[in-house]
């Protein structure tokens, strides 16, 4: 098959592509590069996710990823620095290559940056996601999986969330996006279509997580004997998914929409364990062995106090089982952590 993944070269892209290429799949990865968080970062997912090492030095941006396009292109794989927002460049790529299927991942993340840069959040959530379907439709491409957010619950007073909660409410202008494009979805689906699986994530960690998430933010921190940011009391929780779960779980919602007809569907995936900010910490200072000095903050606008995945849908629809408890995943973290640091 041959799969088209947005955001290939970020966090959970990277550990997507290595998978497919692993399975003897095709991968074009579409990604911007964008300076959201260090571009030397996603380069190295990069080499990683196609099992290539290779020298860089980093000089000018632009140079440097027209090297990496350069030096990782081969038969089953491509590499494309392109933005989602530019339809006419990603019409060169639909038009050069044979696809079967659509899997979305790029978008601006983080809840706090989406009040500060709303309108950009919108213009590439949405817009971005639209050139994709508009795409799709005009080279009848009929299998999109799109990456949505347990954010689009907001602070929902019943646990587990389930798919059929009310979500009318978002509170921060990202979460107000991922609805958006599930909503829109359905349209392509109806008028075009289009068959469409939105995944909600809950909260994904790692290896190769994205620096400035709380696990790889206060794993550094930590590490470094600084102190760390802590809001509220402690008492926020939250679903944390293994990037292993989170994989194995796109991987199920291939095989189902390769194998269905007539699908749209939104399924949670999540660890369904949900664990403390204070929790969060103190696993990581075990592995560390050492204790965190804490700088006590307020509440920041637009965080949930708590997420939690119901994901018996998941597990009926596509036969999804996570796996990795958080103590082990956080000991699998910080072990990698350690050896990218030394």
């Amino acid at each position: 098959m041959n799969y088209i993944i947005t955001g290939g070269s970020g966090f959970i892209g990277s550990h997507l592509i290595e998978h497919l290429l692993k399975n003897g799949h095709s991968v074009i990865n579409v990604d911007n590069f964008d300076d959201f968080y260090d571009y030397k970062i996603k380069i190295k997912n990069t080499l990683e996710s196609v099992g290539e090492m290779l020298e860089f030095t980093f000089h000018e941006k632009e140079l440097d990823v027209q090297k990496l396009i350069f030096e990782t292109s081969s038969k089953n794989y491509q590499l494309y620095y392109q933005d989602i927002r530019d339809k006419e460049g990603l019409e060169k790529i639909f038009q050069k290559h044979k696809i079967d299927i659509v899997i979305h991942l790029a978008a601006l993340a983080g809840v706090r940056p989406s009040i500060e840069r709303p309108l950009e959040y919108e213009e590439v959530n949405i817009k971005g996601t639209m050139n994709l379907w508009e795409l799709c439709k005009d080279f009848k491409i009929k299998k999109f999986i799109n990456a949505s957010s347990s954010s689009v619950y907001g602070n929902n007073e019943k646990t587990p969330f389930s798919e059929e909660d009310a979500v009318e409410k978002p509170i921060s202008p990202y979460a107000a996006t991922k609805k958006c494009v599930e909503i829109l979805g359905h349209v392509y689906h109806h008028l075009y279509g289009i068959d469409i699986i939105h995944l909600r994530f809950f909260t994904v960690y790692g290896p190769r997580q994205r620096p400035d998430l709380a696990i790889h933010k206060f794993t550094k921190l930590i590490s470094e004997d600084k102190e760390i940011p802590f809001y509220g009391d402690g008492s926020t929780a939250r679903d944390y998914t293994f990037i292993e779960d989170i994989i194995e779980g796109i991987q199920k919602s291939i095989v189902y929409i390769e194998t269905h007809d007539h699908v749209y569907e939104i399924i949670n995936l999540g660890e369904s364990e949900v664990i403390s900010l204070d929790e969060m910490v103190t696993a990581i200072e075990n592995e560390l062995e050492k204790k965190a000095l804490k700088k006590n903050l307020p509440m920041q606008p637009g965080d949930v106090i708590k997420t939690s995945a119901d994901i018996e849908k998941a597990k009926t629809l596509i036969g999804y089982q996570p796996r990795t408890h958080f103590q082990n995943g956080i000991k699998k973290f910080v072990e990698w952590f350690l050896r990218n640091a030394s």
